[in-house]
């Protein structure tokens, strides 16, 4: 049966740990789906694992469109998140309808996730859930605000610890149908799962979470960089190399 976000609610209750991966395109997005991933979020981070872009800032609304209609031509159980990008939803409550709105209706994508937890955003989650556009929010390291933020550690005083907990309640409140945790302590993404009823999916949080999320491009070792919060699980980048090495030699021999 296809997963949908009162499943993933009905799974934090139960306890039963929520398993989620990027995918950038049909065939990967198949193999995961066939593998049996609870959810697939077409993550804006196929602008550094597709598009070659060295930030995930440059995508754009478009992109995610085509690239999640891609994806969920090769879904057929697990449950389909799309990215907002950068600027398709921080202008305005408004923006963010129009984005998320076209998410919906132009691919089988069933939520749209998006970053940050003051107030406009949480009034923007709001807005969205309202009109009945299931969300996923996004605390922590938050890629999108990279100039901002670097890529270090966050929630890591006491106030800052205080106003991410804050957030996430303040997400739940508005709407959100679970919240993404990056690369924040064990300790505080223990504490923000157990004052949430909606799960949190955790990156770089610990295992306290529940359920994980990692780049596809990053757990199958595609990538030449990659967090250190981030297990590669296999080294594909070098067995592509090598077997694309052993068909040259074949050709030319």
């Amino acid at each position: 049966m296809a997963i949908t976000v009162q499943k993933l609610l009905q799974w934090k209750e139960k306890g039963r740990l929520i398993t989620c991966l990027t995918a950038w395109d049909f065939a990967i997005a198949s193999l995961l789906d066939q593998a049996g991933v609870d959810v697939i979020l077409v993550g804006d981070s196929l602008a550094n694992v597709a598009l070659g872009y060295t930030t995930t800032l440059p995508v754009t609304l478009d992109n995610m469109i085509y690239h999640t209609q891609a994806v969920c031509r090769g879904v057929k159980r697990a449950l389909v998140v799309c990215d907002l990008p950068f600027l398709s939803y921080q202008e305005s409550p408004p923006q963010a309808i129009r984005s998320a709105g076209r998410v919906l209706k132009e691919t089988n994508a069933q939520a749209v996730k998006l970053e940050g937890g003051h107030p406009a955003m949480i009034e923007t989650v709001e807005r969205l859930t309202q009109i009945g556009i299931p969300v996923m929010g996004h605390l922590g390291l938050t890629p999108q605000s990279i100039h901002q933020l670097g890529l270090k550690k966050q929630g890591t005083t006491p106030e800052t610890e205080e106003k991410l907990i804050n957030q996430a309640i303040a997400l739940q409140q508005a709407g959100a149908f679970s919240v993404v945790l990056e690369h924040i302590s064990d300790s505080l993404a223990s504490q923000i799962t157990a004052k949430l009823t909606i799960p949190t999916i955790g990156i770089g949080a610990g295992k306290h979470c529940d359920g994980q999320v990692l780049v596809t491009a990053d757990l199958l070792g595609l990538t030449e960089t990659q967090p250190p919060f981030a297990k590669p699980y296999l080294n594909l980048r070098s067995q592509i190399i090598e077997t694309v090495e052993k068909y040259i030699k074949d050709v030319q021999t």
